[in-house]
């Protein structure tokens, strides 16, 4: 099985944490040179000296404020004067704050809808021309298993995690000639950050405790347990190889059996 990325070059948003830098680290691990994208700086430093260099990769990052699209557009174009050829996008944002849809205020979809959508246009838009220079192209969106089954308390992640799965595939129809595909990995409740926040909320809405409400989400998941960062990584770097070439235009969850077939 070819899973040698050795000589391209990857992009990764939403690096510095979570999922984002756990698939940045396997996809170092794999021999790609790894670019960081994400707003803190400091955090940015110390995640790409996580990063394997024993191939002799060459890994930096990018300052960019997803909430702020001339930030990203303005951070990426100085980027793509230094480094003109990526191989390799993975879109990761982190999704909007919980709540019943009914009760979502409408610039809450915007906003949203800007940070991932949008921002994913512009980054495909950015660096498919170097992919069909390549004849090799991989755009993974980590999205989430909402896009097959919407999650109680998460509308608007929901809608708009549903609009980049629509996105995606269609770049899949259109990319595909060129060598270029287009997947989404649908992680599952996940170690994360992430999950902290939903089991704080959940629990402030239910008056159970955070172990409480894990235990409950827990005993829904044939494997028992939530999924790893690193476990939700290992299906992204997959899909960034060379064996990966013809798996185009999927919704792959990635959440221990939990979502049902459709």
């Amino acid at each position: 099985m070819n899973l040698d990325l050795t000589g391209k070059t990857a992009l990764v948003c939403g690096s510095t944490q979570g999922i984002g830098l756990a698939s940045a680290i396997e996809l170092a691990l794999l021999g790609a040179n790894v670019t960081l994208v994400a707003r803190n700086e400091e955090k940015l430093r110390e995640a790409v000296d996580t990063l394997d260099t024993s191939a002799g990769q060459l890994h930096r990052y990018v300052v960019a404020d997803f909430a702020d699209h001339e930030n990203v557009k303005e951070a990426i174009e100085n980027y793509l004067r230094l480094v003109p050829d990526v191989h390799i996008l993975v879109n990761n944002t982190g999704g909007p704050s919980g709540g019943p849809i009914i009760e979502a205020d409408t610039e809450q979809f915007l906003k949203t809808f800007q940070m991932h959508v949008v921002n994913n246009q512009f980054l495909a838009q950015a660096v498919v021309p170097s992919m069909k220079r390549a004849g090799y192209g991989r755009i993974v969106n980590i999205i989430s298993t909402s896009v097959k089954q919407p999650i109680v308390g998460l509308g608007v992640s929901n809608t708009i995690r549903g609009a980049v799965a629509s996105w995606s595939k269609t770049l899949s129809l259109e990319l595909g000639q060129f060598g270029i595909t287009s997947n989404n990995v649908l992680p599952g409740y996940t170690v994360t950050s992430r999950l902290d926040a939903v089991l704080e909320m959940r629990s402030k809405d239910s008056g159970k405790s955070k172990d409480e409400i894990a235990q409950e989400l827990q005993s829904a998941i044939p494997i028992r347990r939530f999924s790893e960062a690193k476990e939700v990584a290992a299906a992204v770097a997959f899909l960034c190889s060379p064996a990966a070439a013809s798996i185009s235009g999927v919704n792959l969850p990635v959440d221990g059996g939990r979502t049902e077939s459709m």
